[in-house]
């Protein structure tokens, strides 16, 4: 493989794309042989471009959400609606029709997630002019919103097998921070003569869920709040700027509580309430495609799929041990409930 000149791309969007598709190979080539022989040393081939495109954009060396999902779609007829079948993936690796069904359901939930980043623009240009009316519209599209994401989100039922998504599709979206199978992390040739550790793709990497606990003033455990807050480091720095005009922005719950409008906080109650029962819902997912998947490799070998994932049994793809961290998140959800006066 020729040491590919970064120069030579033209603008934003291919920057986006030779991320993508330089992290895909990248993820390839550490995982190719699985868990128990990662690769240790990523060749300078693919680590100083990978680096010099990652510096350029903002993003960490390694595939993170806003590649897998964000940039790795396109609409088989631009004409017709974005739905699931007029999708198709752009870079894919082992896994088929079940990787396939992975990234555009997760893409379906990020676009269901558009109006309640729109409501959430909304309502906090309605806080600033103490417009009671536009605020309570603003929560009700952003309560519909986190439900159609809900909806959205179980989709994964229906297009990803959790055997395959558990034994073949995981291990590349693993990271080398975090990971019992790469403990001292991946040396970047060309790039560290140290080894760099950094955290594999995970939906925490999503900007919408980051900006609805801060515009609801939703407030995590230490542990789990530093975890998020890590991840923003994987975000575009723009989706993360947009985060941080949240939190700096007008409280919502002091706004509510000033005013002591009762159809503002019953709204407000009510978009805390689908957060949490979206968090549950997760939950369930996780448990389906992780916890009970987990269970039946073990008992499966030998077979055609790969053995079981030691090393990431029970932890996420981003390296936490994922049912704690999403019970935590969700039970801190439910506290930012706002209590209603008699």
């Amino acid at each position: 493989m020729p040491l590919l000149n970064c120069r030579f791309l033209r603008g934003y969007r291919e920057q986006r794309l030779a991320h993508l598709v330089l992290s895909v190979m990248a993820m390839g080539y550490v995982w190719q042989r699985g868990e128990n022989q990662p690769e240790e040393v990523l060749p300078r081939n693919l680590a100083i471009p990978l680096v010099e495109v990652s510096r350029s954009l903002g993003l960490p060396p390694i595939l993170v959400h806003s590649d897998l999902v964000l940039t790795n779609w396109t609409p088989r007829n631009p004409e017709r609606p974005l739905e699931i079948g007029n999708l198709d993936i752009i870079v894919s690796f082992p896994g088929g029709e079940s990787l396939r069904g992975f990234i555009l359901v997760t893409v379906l939930v990020e676009k269901a997630a558009v109006p309640g980043i729109k409501a959430l623009v909304q309502a906090v240009n309605a806080i600033l002019q103490r417009s009671q009316n536009s605020l309570l519209q603003a929560l009700q599209r952003l309560k519909l919103s986190i439900q159609d994401i809900t909806r959205t989100l179980g989709q994964m039922h229906d297009y990803v097998d959790p055997d395959i998504f558990y034994a073949v599709i995981r291990i590349f979206l693993s990271g080398w921070k975090d990971n019992p199978a790469m403990p001292v992390g991946l040396i970047y040739e060309g790039v560290s003569t140290e080894p760099l550790e950094y955290s594999g793709g995970s939906a925490a990497q999503s900007t919408v869920l980051h900006a609805f606990d801060e515009f609801l003033g939703v407030c995590h455990s230490k542990e789990s709040a530093d975890f998020l807050h890590r991840m923003r480091e994987y975000m575009p720095p723009s989706h993360k700027a947009f985060i941080e005009e949240i939190h700096s922005g007008p409280s919502l719950r002091d706004h509510i509580l000033s005013f002591g409008n009762g159809q503002l906080l019953t709204a407000y109650n009510q978009c805390v309430e689908a957060l949490a029962d979206l968090r549950s819902y997760h939950i369930t997912v996780v448990t389906k495609y992780l916890i009970i998947a987990a269970t039946k490799a073990k008992g499966r070998r030998p077979n055609h799929l790969p053995g079981p994932s030691q090393a990431l049994e029970e932890r996420g793809t981003g390296g936490t041990e994922v049912l704690s961290f999403l019970k935590s998140v969700r039970d801190k959800t439910l506290e930012a409930i706002l209590p209603q006066s008699d």
